[in-house]
């Protein structure tokens, strides 16, 4: 239950995102298109993420963190490429500052649908 809920979440956020960024265009249905991308996304932060940020680890303190917006936006293009050329449906997105911006809705809607219903982060990983 909670990795649906997850991606239940993701959706909206990817829905969200899609809405209030021009460079992100769903690709494959207005549905399918988010709903699979959000499933990639979340198997892409469960086993690659983790690893990318142990090896930035260095960056990171350097940047105090901000390179963390460059890992969250890689993430998303990978997500993206992989849902678009394997499931044919997914979002397209058309740069690297659409990414970050995208990463930072999606991280915001994620974290406001999560409080409204009432749902713990700890509970959903």
């Amino acid at each position: 239950m909670t990795f649906v809920a997850t991606w239940l979440v993701t959706t909206v956020a990817t829905l969200v995102a899609c809405t209030l960024i021009p460079g992100l265009t769903i690709v494959g249905g207005s549905w399918a298109g988010p709903i699979l991308f959000s499933l990639v996304l979340a198997a892409v932060n469960t086993g690659i993420k983790p690893i990318i940020k142990l090896l930035s680890l260095p960056i990171n303190v350097l940047t105090l963190g901000i390179f963390l917006l460059f890992i969250n936006a890689f993430m998303l293009e990978l997500a993206s490429f992989i849902s678009r050329n394997l499931l044919h449906a997914g979002v397209a997105i058309d740069s690297l500052g659409t990414a970050i911006l995208g990463s930072i809705v999606i991280s915001i809607v994620s974290s406001i649908v999560i409080s409204l219903t009432g749902l713990k982060k700890e509970n959903l990983s």
